[in-house]
């Protein structure tokens, strides 16, 4: 039977249901309300858990049934401020050791370089920064792959345009960012394409004006769509695996470099798993990792793309597959004692909101069919934002739409500015 970690309803006139759903329970903390939020929420939620969330922006977190309560705060971006926020909400609320969840990549750096003042009052989830900086910076990142032999893209980084002209007989290539926050709220992409010297010329000037140099990484462009990009995500103890799964993005959005996975389904790749322990060994990683690959075809390899050091977008994929992967966090934070799992092969996770118009170009542009979608649909064991005994999330994300077409994004491009 799964432990459930509670407090006992007690019946005290004048106390609120999320009071006393507090008393003598330990819950969680989680910074980020969108889908990947709610996959949190959901996880220990349906187990009791209390678990509170902030976001600066309207989220679809605030109308789950398994959310005892949203906190809007005025920004969770700025490490400083975000880290202001998370303990002024703990001791507002009286969440001393609860456990802290980020669910994005700017609030993993800023929680593990303030680690050791969140670690007062949290039990913090996220690693070291002597650590973590190597999946934060990707620079870092293909720097110890290389070490590690684990195969990359050819990855440039050129002092200043003056050295562009040496990387035009590699042409085409890719323009992206070694930290990728500065990048995406600045410009609302994850990559670039140049195809021409003119093009190359043009976008590293472009990037120039959003992120330093130094952080401007151009990098060889692996043929293929989402079908050719991989991830394995584990949670992982002292550098160890100890629950894994292995999935294969089958749609996403961008179709060539995808800011997000539309349609994700779990399968077996032990050709990726060693690469993937040898990293994590490497820094002694501890907490939910998902590390990205993409196969060339060029030379059979699987090239390491990306390593998230968080709950990745498709974490509710691990549930349905056999691998509540926030509970083991959870666990591990209090001293549960937990067991080794392994996901399943064949399960499938969509993103319905975004996976239909993915799924109409894909379609149009020959590289999807009607039989291949509708096969998809029944493999899906979990959708990111829909749930039966949950049901107002999914409407309310349909109704923000609007919202996040014209104010959210713009308004985190001139808030990152």
């Amino acid at each position: 039977m799964t432990p459930v970690i509670c407090a006992e309803e007690i019946s005290t006139p004048g106390t609120t249901k999320v009071e006393r759903q507090r008393r003598g329970a330990v819950g969680a903390l989680v910074v980020g309300g969108d889908h990947p939020g709610l996959a949190v929420v959901r996880s220990l939620g349906r187990r009791g858990i209390p678990v509170y969330v902030i976001d600066d922006q309207p989220c679809i977190s605030s109308v789950s049934r398994y959310a005892t309560r949203v906190i809007t705060v005025d920004d969770v971006l700025d490490e400083r401020k975000t880290v202001g926020a998370v303990l002024e909400v703990g001791r507002r609320f009286d969440l001393r050791d609860w456990v802290l969840i980020p669910t994005r990549d700017e609030n993993v750096a800023a929680f593990s370089r303030y680690r050791i003042e969140l670690a007062e009052f949290f039990r913090v989830t996220t690693g070291e920064w002597e650590g973590i900086q190597w999946a934060w910076d990707k620079a870092k990142t293909y720097e110890l792959a290389e070490a590690l032999g684990i195969p990359c893209p050819k990855t440039f980084v050129p002092r200043n345009a003056d050295e562009l002209p040496l990387l035009y007989p590699h042409l085409p290539l890719a323009i992206k960012p070694a930290v990728k926050e500065n990048f995406f709220y600045a410009t609302g992409a994850k990559a670039w394409r140049a195809d021409t010297p003119e093009q190359l010329n043009e976008l590293y000037a472009r990037a120039s004006r959003q992120i330093r140099a130094e952080e401007i990484l151009i990098q060889e462009i692996i043929p293929g769509d989402g079908r050719a990009q991989y991830s394995w995500c584990a949670f992982a103890r002292d550098g160890r695996p100890h629950s894994t799964l292995t999935a294969r993005r089958m749609r996403q959005h961008p179709r060539e470099f995808g800011r997000a996975a539309t349609y994700v389904e779990t399968i077996d790749a032990p050709e990726i798993e060693e690469y993937s322990e040898r990293f994590i060994e490497a820094i002694d990683y501890h907490g939910l990792v998902e590390i990205e690959y993409k196969y060339d075809a060029r030379d059979g390899e699987y090239k390491l793309l990306d390593v998230n050091a968080r709950a990745w977008g498709f974490h509710a994929l691990g549930g349905a597959a056999g691998v509540d992967f926030v509970w083991l966090l959870y666990a591990d934070r209090m001293g549960l004692p937990i067991e080794a799992v392994r996901a399943k092969a064949g399960v499938g996770w969509l993103r319905l909101l975004t996976d239909i118009p993915t799924a109409i170009s894909d379609m149009a542009h020959g590289c999807l069919t009607v039989g291949d979608y509708y096969r998809s649909l029944r493999a899906t064991g979990v959708e990111s934002v829909f749930a039966w005994n949950d049901p107002l999330p999914s409407l309310a994300e349909t109704l923000l739409v609007p919202y996040s077409i014209l104010k959210k994004y713009p308004l985190l491009i001139t808030r990152k500015g």
